[in-house]
């Protein structure tokens, strides 16, 4: 794959931006190999993510941050500049179900997931051997439910240790205290196993069972204060039928959760998420 220099920003809605950030670059000899844009008529906000090839530009990344200096004063631009060459550090943190964990080792092994993955960290040991056997760091970190932030202190410690730049909760089954949730807005990353809004919070399956649903899904999204009411980044949905007990939603469920997660965490490696509120603009 072709290093580039991903270019993500946002800015007040207007006439000409593109074509203003398009010649910064091509008058700089920039190559422009993906180019995506969204105007949101609500918000008159302008969005948009442009990949160049980094060895079309006779300068670094650090130059070229300069170059939009002006730019970003006259449009009011959130302006990030990302190097794909450096791979993203992500912490993964799971419970005692495998399914969507193992699947993101697996993704991340075989290539198709360019990150580092630095540690997991679990509050149970029973998926110790199958990280290790991936050679990965294995914390297993107590959360004990009657004295909780000790934990969490420990987990905080972990994550800003390696210095991670994303937090995967792979099915992790405690709620993150608001000031982790503060800390890393935006980086942390959740599944939960329903099609949100829809069956927030615990056994969301079981909900779905007694509701009579014909679709069950789960939903991609970052982590907030507000449980699962966070700004959301992927979804997707299976048939049920009548017939089809809680258990085999559950078993039909895993497929999507993993399956949906694995898409998220791809768009967010990628820098293919804009937040704005409590929604995202996703270029995928």
């Amino acid at each position: 794959m072709k290093r580039t220099f991903r270019l993500i920003l946002d800015c007040p809605d207007q006439v000409g931006i593109v074509t203003r950030v398009g010649e910064m670059i091509t008058r700089h000899g920039g190559w422009i190999s993906e180019a995506a844009h969204h105007s949101d008529e609500d918000s008159n906000r302008f969005f948009s993510r442009i990949e160049i090839l980094a060895d079309s530009l006779s300068f670094g990344i650090e130059e070229l941050r300069e170059k939009f200096e002006p730019m970003i004063d006259e449009y009011q631009m959130n302006l990030r500049l990302v190097d794909s060459a450096t791979p993203k550090k992500v912490v993964l943190m799971a419970s005692k179900g495998s399914h969507c964990l193992s699947d993101l080792l697996d993704r991340w092994k075989s290539g198709d997931l360019d990150c580092e993955i630095s540690c997991v960290i679990s509050n149970h040991t029973g998926m110790q051997g199958l990280v290790e056997w991936y050679g990965i760091p294995y914390h297993h970190v107590v959360i004990d439910k009657e004295n909780k932030a000790p934990g969490f202190a420990q987990v905080e410690g972990l994550v800003d240790e390696y210095d991670a730049d994303c937090v995967v909760l792979a099915r992790y089954m405690q709620i993150l205290p608001q000031a982790l949730c503060e800390k890393y807005r935006h980086r942390v990353i959740n599944i939960h196993h329903s099609f949100l809004p829809s069956f927030i919070g615990a056994k969301p399956y079981h909900q779905a069972s007694r509701r009579g649903v014909k679709l069950i899904g789960a939903t991609c999204h970052y982590v907030t204060e507000q449980l699962d009411e966070g700004p959301i980044i992927d979804q997707d949905v299976a048939r049920v039928t009548h017939s089809d007990k809680v258990e085999d939603l559950v078993r039909l469920g895993k497929d999507v959760e993993k399956t949906v997660l694995a898409r998220g965490l791809r768009d967010h490696l990628e820098d293919r998420i804009l937040v704005h509120g409590n929604k995202t603009v996703v270029f995928s």
